[in-house]
């Protein structure tokens, strides 16, 4: 069979003294830490999109990597991105993959001979996934990048474009279950608008809210059992998106009634486009109840657009696995590399070098963050900084005791309370999570 990476061997973990580029330092699979071996705690997912797809094309300039396989009939291009993936994904113990249904085939002149496409595509993902015990963690459909959803796809003011996304979402979902897929995801990439002089925004939501149900139950009824995932982003490609960020997100799915089913699929750079950590948007989801599943990456602090870049910032990715280990690890879902190379970074060498720096990366994180959590420092500090309610009038706030006229009559009696105020030691905590990461 042929090797689209045959200068590339099967990576292996020589621990962090080694200095081959083609090793792991961090990341040992099958090594237990808290309880359960590292694949299980990172659930490593590779993207398809842009591991097999993205070219390196920008708003500036065309794309810098060869993406054909060898291949210029689009068929035999999907089949060849196939072998590369499953390839890729063995040399690398990765083991799952996520895709969107534009990803892993072409779209054919009518919807008919594009869905018979994904089928005979899926004929061969199916029979890789047995060959190298991979899985799915995720599939979708691309409702953003055919000019038909120029206006949206659930939110389009035009019933037609309504209609075809859904019909393209049951196919996807289809594949998705047919291929043994856990959970079954949505960005709305177009789903958002520009002004407000020609948008009817209750009714694009509501419409949107319509087709998210629709496809819930059509899921469930093909037999997936995991969670469907809504995944935040402010903006790019929209001024303004309906899925702006988790605090969003949530009251979105609390108002029509998708809570029980629906979780958040977090990415890091959609965290920091929105303003927020990486960090604090998990804390949200997870204090919700509604951590799903994370798209490992990272952005430029400088450049204002979405840049998914590889995730190697440790000190991140320790706080990120900070969170996951707060909200008891994964259920059905894990760290899915939605990250590509760099335009200058062209080869197929690099897309290894970039997963195992990515996955190195977020073995650290996860060391460190077991570490901060068995030490407990942190955690002790947090319970003590809020002792003041588990008694006395703290109590009666916290069981709904208290009312105003009981506050005021505390407060009255105890005057002026500010020297019950203390530090929040910020600094002092940042040294001591330094001190206890890298000891």
């Amino acid at each position: 069979m042929k090797e689209y990476f045959p200068n590339i061997p099967k990576i292996a973990y020589e621990g962090p003294k080694s200095r081959n580029p083609y090793a792991f330092r961090y990341y040992n699979p099958d090594e237990i830490i808290a309880g359960k071996p590292m694949r299980e705690h990172l659930r490593f997912a590779m993207a398809y999109w842009h591991t097999l797809c993205a070219d390196g094309t920008d708003m500036f300039g065309r794309g810098t990597a060869n993406k054909s396989f060898g291949e210029s009939d689009p068929m035999e291009h999907a089949y060849a991105k196939a072998y590369a993936a499953f390839e890729l994904m063995d040399k690398l113990s990765i083991d799952y993959y996520c895709f969107h249904d534009r990803d892993i085939a072409p779209e054919g002149k009518t919807l008919a001979e594009t869905n018979a496409n994904l089928d005979k595509v899926a004929d061969l993902l199916e029979e890789l996934q047995k060959k190298y015990n991979k899985k799915l963690l995720w599939g979708t459909a691309n409702c953003f990048n055919h000019p038909r959803y120029m206006h949206g796809a659930g939110t389009s003011p035009y019933a037609d474009v309504f209609a075809f996304a859904a019909a393209q979402i049951k196919k996807a979902i289809e594949i998705t279950a047919r291929l043994g897929g856990t959970n079954y995801l949505f960005w709305g990439g177009r789903e958002g608008y520009e002004t407000l002089l020609n948008t009817d925004m209750g009714l694009e939501l509501d419409n949107l809210a319509r087709l998210l149900t629709m496809a819930r139950d059509y899921g469930r009824k093909m037999g997936i059992k995991g969670d469907f995932y809504i995944e935040p982003k402010p903006k790019e490609p929209t001024k303004h998106q309906y899925d702006f960020d988790a605090a969003t997100c949530v009251a979105f799915l609390q108002k029509y009634n998708l809570m029980d089913d629906f979780r958040l699929n977090i990415e890091g750079n959609h965290a920091t486009l929105a303003g927020h950590t990486f960090q604090h948007e998990l804390a949200v989801a997870r204090i919700n109840g509604v951590f799903g599943s994370i798209d490992a990456n990272q952005g430029d602090y400088l450049l204002g657009w979405d840049t998914d870049q590889f995730p190697t910032n440790v000190y991140e990715n320790t706080l990120v696995m900070m969170e996951v280990l707060r909200a008891g690890g994964f259920k059905t879902g894990g760290l899915n590399f939605d990250a590509k190379c760099r335009r200058g970074s062209y080869t197929p060498e690099d897309i290894v070098l970039a997963h195992i720096a990515g996955m190195d990366g977020y073995a650290q994180g996860l060391r460190m963050a077991v570490k901060l959590q068995e030490d407990g420092l942190l955690d002790n500090f947090i319970k003590e900084r809020y002792a003041s309610y588990e008694s006395g009038i703290g109590a009666d706030i916290v069981s709904g005791k208290a009312t105003l006229e009981s506050l005021e009559a505390y407060a009255l009696s105890k005057g002026e309370v500010v020297d019950s105020v203390g530090s929040g030691r910020q600094e002092y905590l940042e040294m001591q999570m330094n001190a206890i990461m890298f000891e």
